[in-house]
């Protein structure tokens, strides 16, 4: 009765369009482990700053530490002043990060996807964080499928090329959409989160396939706030699209996008879909979070 109590609620305030983030936190650690740093407070303060100013009706959240972490993360929103009562997230082999979802609209159903093996190289792979999918209600009429994740990252394994691992990973995701497009073709389906790789490589070219079935890629670019004078315009040919700053190599690369289905993009509002940008994102996290806004009917 509470949940749909809830689920009453929550559709109770639906307007007549909504957000959907994505946000790398990374490292968002409640306790340290042998590989990873608990997250500092000054850092989680930042996280929420970031997403506070985006004002997510859902957000996908990549390398929260577990269910510790997202409940921390929750209660911290909640008493700043953004509830995301509903939550999802996904036990992969990786048992330091996951990927989570929270969302202040109603969860309708849950299929998490953390068993897809692959083989490459003559030995068996998993696919390491899994596959967060959940169906959304956004309003009485108006719902659509959002799919998280987190795929391999460029850090080197001895076995195997790592961009390889990756690559497997995508076909696997791809072959989630297909089934899910298979079986409705219009299907208002979401696909974001953490790549760890270029538009232009064999990875993302997988998961964006092509023909009837292509996803479309919104390509944010950076935006201090929603309202900017010509922010979000889809003309300007030097946008900044960067969403992740490596270190290592000092690049700034876009990695996290946020992909729709062509039964979704009829109701994306480009103009309102972007990067946060400022100028101390860098203490929240390597990554910078992004949005797209849509309008919850049908076109």
């Amino acid at each position: 009765m509470v949940a749909l109590l809830g689920c009453s609620a929550a559709l109770a305030q639906a307007a007549d369009t909504f957000r959907v983030a994505t946000y790398n936190v990374e490292n968002y650690l409640e306790v340290p482990t042998s590989s990873r740093p608990a997250k500092a407070e000054g850092s989680k303060a930042k996280v929420r700053e970031g997403i506070i100013a985006l004002k997510p009706d859902v957000i996908a959240l990549e390398e929260i530490g577990g269910t510790n972490a997202l409940l921390e993360l929750q209660s911290s929103l909640k008493n700043d002043g953004l509830d995301l009562p509903f939550s999802e997230l996904v036990n992969g082999a990786d048992t330091n990060i996951h990927v989570a979802v929270l969302s202040r609209l109603p969860i309708l159903a849950r299929h998490p996807q953390t068993n897809d093996f692959f083989l490459l190289a003559g030995r068996k792979w998993q696919v390491t964080r899994g596959l967060l999918e959940v169906d959304i209600q956004a309003n009485e009429h108006f719902s659509f499928t959002l799919i998280a994740v987190h795929l391999k990252s460029k850090v080197p394994v001895p076995e195997v090329d790592q961009a390889d691992l990756r690559l497997e990973e995508a076909k696997v995701l791809r072959e989630k959409i297909d089934a899910l497009l298979d079986a409705n073709p219009k299907l208002n389906l979401i696909v974001l989160g953490d790549f760890n790789d270029t538009h232009d490589s064999d990875a993302i070219k997988t998961i964006v396939g092509r023909g009837n079935r292509g996803l479309i890629d919104t390509r944010p670019a950076e935006q201090d706030a929603p309202g900017v004078p010509g922010a979000g315009a889809r003309s300007a040919t030097r946008n900044i699209t960067w969403t992740e700053f490596y270190a290592k190599e000092d690049v700034y690369t876009r990695m996290d996008y946020i992909f729709l289905s062509r039964g979704l993009a009829r109701e994306w509002d480009p103009a309102r879909t972007y990067i946060l940008t400022r100028p101390d994102w860098g203490k929240a996290s390597d990554h910078r979070p992004l949005v797209a806004t849509f309008e919850a009917a049908e076109k």
